[in-house]
């Protein structure tokens, strides 16, 4: 979109559905928008850093497993 353009014709540029969309709206609900979309932005992210969170606490969990396993085989290797 031409950010220099006037806003009427900037709006030609988007789709028809967006456009009646937009023109529906109140200025309270664009300050709502406004001041929603920071913290959508946000949970977003935070969403992303807790599914990788998860994924590396039951990497570290079968790690831990596997590990102790194998220390007691070793260790049953030296008491027979």
């Amino acid at each position: 979109m031409d950010e220099s353009a006037i806003p009427v014709n900037r709006m030609v540029e988007l789709p028809e559905e967006t456009r009646q969309f937009l023109a529906g709206l109140s200025r309270d609900d664009v300050a709502t928008l406004r001041t929603g979309l920071p913290i959508i932005r946000a949970i977003i992210g935070f969403a992303t850093v807790t599914k990788w969170l998860a994924i590396a606490s039951f990497g570290i969990l079968g790690g831990v497993v596997m590990f102790g396993e194998s220390v007691m085989k070793i260790v049953s290797w030296f008491r027979q």
